[in-house]
């Protein structure tokens, strides 16, 4: 995936691009963001989806993310449980790379951190967190106030 200008291109106001995408290279992600991944919030949803997929997740608000597809036929959008965003998947190859939520209040995004290349060194330990019971409404809520922007998507 071609993030031009590479990861200098991405400090500004201390801000570092982290570069991400599934295996055969067709979806991906930059997330660009001041904090060091010791930093991070790394979560490991309790869900289905993200068991079987070993999902590890991350995002902050003051970070943003802009989403991209070399090959756009090989993104598979998935929707399950209360359907507010849609999971980011390649058709080809398999990975989940991360997910977006489309509100009144913007596009919002997390990445899967094991989609990243390369993997950070010293990113945080994940922390198991389960979301079930969440209404529609606190779901929408709390991925706007948690959820990194989603500055540009390109499909």
């Amino acid at each position: 995936m071609d993030f031009r200008g590479g990861e200098e291109a991405g400090r500004r106001m201390g801000e570092i691009g982290y570069n991400g995408e599934c295996h055969c290279g067709a979806i991906g992600f930059r997330y660009k963001c001041a904090a060091s991944p010791a930093k991070w919030s790394v979560r490991a949803c309790q869900c289905r989806f993200c068991r079987t997929h070993d999902a590890l997740s991350t995002s902050d608000p003051a970070s943003h993310i802009v989403f991209k597809a070399s090959d756009p036929a090989h993104l598979q959008r998935y929707r399950f449980g209360l359907k507010t965003a849609d999971f980011l998947l390649c058709r080809n190859c398999g990975v989940y790379i991360g997910a977006i939520i489309e509100t009144p209040n913007g596009r919002f995004g997390i990445i899967n951190t094991r989609a990243l290349t390369p993997q950070p060194e010293n990113c945080a330990t994940a922390l198991p967190i389960t979301y079930d019971g969440e209404a529609v409404a606190d779901r929408v809520v709390r991925r706007e106030g948690r959820w990194s922007p989603v500055s540009g998507v390109s499909w």
